[in-house]
């Protein structure tokens, strides 16, 4: 284990503050154009996968009682990266508009590497700040999320997924057998609709209407639409455009790593609308120690679901006895998700293990795979 003194140094910190590395990767390609362009999303899913092999697994945990005075850098780490990615994007936006060395390919090209940043790093520290307690944290994911036209995400996150993740109610959870492509366009559906919900319900409960000024989507539809207007105001036409390409860009990202982190890892129906206690067995998890400096640790998902306000340097890893584990990190397994025929013939035998292991007695899974388990209550 590993001690709070230790922890605390900005040495122990300093391999997370590797994804800074990206921004630069990003203006090299702006300045330059041509095939400078591909640096980042090549840096971002190889480099770092790379890297994985080279120093792998890391299976240390901290002591998850080490108290806040120990994790400054940390704080620091997320809370710093909001103005850095504001100024990148729309420094961006700005530059790239007006380059007369770029043709459209190019430009198009490096606003798909900055959807990679903002999606890869920007919405995995949004996500975390989300998950903290203090107004200050919650509204920097805030403008995060804003910056990907995704601000519905932190309700969908907090009120939906969290509570009811590997049931049908639950759009994030992936289906067995369902490929990305089939749940892409289901999730971006049904996952605004079951926020908006959500908060809508909320509000009811306290005598409310949803369009009481409480409602977070006001702030959500006010921070997007800045969003928008400062990208025309710096870029016209040609920036709007491309702010939406890095939007949509990011958004995939995001969705792409849901996918990934419970394909075909369902709780077991105990009967009338109950379902069993979320476990370390409903999510996938990668011990990777280079993609685990990337995401910030998002790949120790079981802890995170255990203990959803954990902050990401003390969420603790689990062996395979515990919880299921993916031969490669997240950004490596996202990419296979893109070929559905690979990503079955990698997955598809590690979740019907799983299901040997853990659930043995249950002999018909149709139902767990189309979605039809009655709906939690």
């Amino acid at each position: 284990m590993i001690p709070a003194d230790t922890l605390g140094r900005f040495t122990s910190a300093l391999p997370f503050f590797l994804s800074f590395t990206l921004v630069p990767l990003l203006w090299t390609g702006a300045l330059l154009g041509g095939w400078w362009i591909v640096l980042t999303p090549l840096c971002t899913w190889y480099l770092f996968s790379a890297i994985d092999v080279l120093v792998g697994l890391n299976k240390e945990n901290a002591d998850p009682q080490t108290g806040e005075e120990h994790l400054g850098w940390y704080k620091a780490l997320t809370q710093v990266w909001v103005p850095v990615q504001m100024v990148t994007l729309f420094g961006l936006i700005t530059y790239v508009s007006g380059a007369a060395h770029l043709g459209g390919l190019e430009r198009l090209g490096i606003f798909f590497g900055v959807g990679v940043m903002s999606g890869t790093v920007g919405i995995v520290y949004a996500h975390e700040l989300m998950h903290q307690k203090t107004a200050r944290e919650r509204w920097l994911g805030d403008i995060l999320m804003a910056m990907v036209l995704y601000s519905h995400f932190r309700s969908e996150h907090l009120l939906v997924h969290h509570r009811y993740v590997g049931t049908p109610r639950d759009a994030v959870t992936a289906r067995y057998n369902e490929g990305f492509h089939r749940f892409y366009p289901r999730v971006l559906r049904e996952s605004l609709l079951s926020s908006f919900q959500a908060e809508k319900d909320m509000l009811a409960r306290r005598g409310r209407s949803w369009r009481d000024r409480s409602n977070p989507f006001w702030r959500y539809w006010g921070l997007q639409l800045a969003m928008l207007a400062l990208a025309f105001s710096l870029g016209g036409w040609v920036g709007l455009g491309l702010f939406v390409v890095q939007a949509g860009v990011a958004i995939w990202q995001l969705e792409v790593v849901n996918y990934v982190e419970h394909y075909g890892l369902t709780r077991k129906h105990l009967g009338d609308g109950k379902y069993e206690h979320v476990l370390p067995r409903h999510s996938w998890n990668a011990a990777h120690r280079a993609t685990n400096w990337l995401m910030i640790n998002l790949q120790r998902h079981s802890d995170h679901h255990y203990k959803p306000d954990r902050r990401f340097p003390l969420l603790q890893t689990y062996s395979e006895q515990e919880a299921p584990q993916l031969p490669f990190g997240y950004p490596l397994m996202g990419l296979s998700a893109m070929v559905p025929p690979l990503w079955r013939r990698v997955m598809n035998p590690k979740v019907r293990a799983w299901r040997k292991r853990y659930y043995p007695e249950i002999e018909d899974w149709s139902d767990y795979n189309k979605g039809r388990t009655p709906l939690p209550r």
